[in-house]
């Protein structure tokens, strides 16, 4: 459904009518298009004394093609701000921050993009080193909510030994892939990564399983992930078998109609799987999912249940049997798709948080025991996406979701679609645990 205010809004009317009234100003944001480059102009680099990452990262963006400024020049318009934070060891040197953003906060592009990289505080040699790096988050989320202009800020928590695994990050954080991404902290770990021979299509050879793939985020999904060089199953429900089948078409995939809370559904699923020329399955991702809104007074105990059993349960069979079974090999990803609901709660969805809530418990809990057998698992938490679902809300609900983000508009498809592409790339091997939400900062949930 199309967004009359922002349109609005990006119009030369709008733009005078919502500066003198000080009204929500959407604006437009740089998305991703065949052929963009990484960066659309210069990007600034600045440290603390004694960080680890800053010359990592120059010749990182430098082979990338990207346009590292050597110094700051006054009157260039920069695509990023990127500060190394890593050699902050106590309190008093935050300056540097301030130093370093107060100088140059006006002088990144429309669109642009701020990425602060520390240490994870729980990875520090004390608690001063601990207290100074956690502080970063503070000063990443206020400046997602203070540059305006369609600019997003990031905190890249860095493990020692990880730099080898930034790339990816980077790469997805600096394009127009992360456009409704903003506010968010990523944990980086240690370890090797395997670098795509070629970064337009990261995923050639591997297999993909998208669940819930018949239309909305599902169809743009298993698209994005099929641009990307991966074969894709796409399933469904047999109800959504036409729909389902135009989506598989679309991608060059397979169809599989099935229904996931059926209890032989993974028994199925597995041996579809097995018998495959693939034998596996290298990329997992649940996006299947139902609502049955109302107050928990008032809701039935099927709705509690229906819920619960497709959003949690469902999910979680399929991984304990593909995983008994070995049908997801080492540098496997798993990829769940909880929701801001499951963050911040919702009146009317306490089935939905709870089962959202329980994607993200399903990704912490299993993060350390399959990194042992090199596969990741990680989650998407979406916030107001403008799919059929949301078209169908009272008007109020629908600006009111919207507008209650930094970015002043809802995402698309194609935002959470790219996200969960980064987490299936082979150069994303040492992410894992984490839950990004694709929600443009909502001001809901933090």
């Amino acid at each position: 459904m199309a967004d009359r205010y922002a349109n609005f809004a990006n119009s030369g009317l709008g733009r005078t009518v919502v500066k003198r009234l000080g009204l929500p100003d959407p604006p437009r944001l740089r998305r991703h298009q065949a052929g963009d480059p990484l960066a659309d102009g210069p990007v600034l680099v600045g440290a603390a004394p004694d960080g680890r990452l800053s010359e990592p990262i120059r010749k990182l963006l430098g082979d990338a093609g990207v346009e590292v400024a050597p110094s700051f020049t006054e009157g260039t318009r920069y695509a990023a701000l990127i500060f190394d934070a890593t050699g902050i060891v106590a309190s008093e040197q935050l300056r540097a921050l301030y130093d370093y953003f107060h100088a140059y906060a006006r002088s990144v592009k429309v669109s642009g993009r701020v990425i602060v990289l520390g240490t994870q505080p729980d990875l520090t040699p004390g608690p001063e080193e601990a207290t100074a790096q956690r502080s970063l988050e503070g000063l990443t989320r206020s400046i997602g909510k203070e540059f305006g202009r369609g600019v997003t800020s990031q905190l890249v928590y860095v493990a020692p030994g990880g730099e080898g695994g930034l790339e990816s990050t980077l790469r997805f954080l600096l394009s127009g892939r992360s456009a409704y991404v903003s506010g968010q902290v990523i944990r980086i770990g240690a370890g090797t990564v395997e670098v795509p021979a070629d970064w337009e299509r990261p995923l050639a050879g591997k297999l993909a399983l998208v669940t819930g793939a018949a239309r909305g985020i599902g169809a743009a999904i298993a698209r994005t992930l099929a641009r990307d060089g991966a074969d894709v199953i796409a399933l469904d429900v047999p109800a959504a078998g036409d729909s389902l089948a135009d989506v598989a078409n679309s991608c060059q995939g397979r169809a599989l109609q099935l229904d996931l809370t059926a209890e032989d559904a993974p028994a199925r699923l597995a041996g579809y799987l097995a018998a495959g020329p693939h034998a596996g399955v290298d990329i997992v991702v649940h996006n299947a999912g139902i609502t049955r809104d109302k107050t928990i007074a008032r809701m039935s105990a099927d709705h509690w249940d229906s819920v619960i059993g497709v959003n949690l349960t469902a999910p979680s069979r399929v991984n304990d049997l593909l995983l008994s079974r070995s049908l997801i090999p080492s540098g496997g990803r798993i990829i769940g798709v909880a929701s801001i609901a499951g963050i911040a709660g919702n009146r009317g969805q306490t089935n939905y948080a709870t089962s959202k809530a329980g994607v993200i418990g399903m990704v912490e809990s299993h993060a350390a025991d399959l990194l042992g057998r090199g596969i990741t698992i990680n989650a998407v938490a979406p916030g107001f996406i403008e799919t059929a679902m949301t078209a169908k809300m009272p008007v109020g609900l629908r600006e009111a979701g919207r507008r209650l983000n930094s970015l002043s508009q809802g995402g698309l498809p194609i935002d959470v679609a790219e996200t969960i592409a980064w987490f299936a790339s082979p150069a994303s091997a040492a992410i894992t645990g984490n839950v990004v939400r694709v929600c443009g900062q909502s001001l809901l949930g933090a």
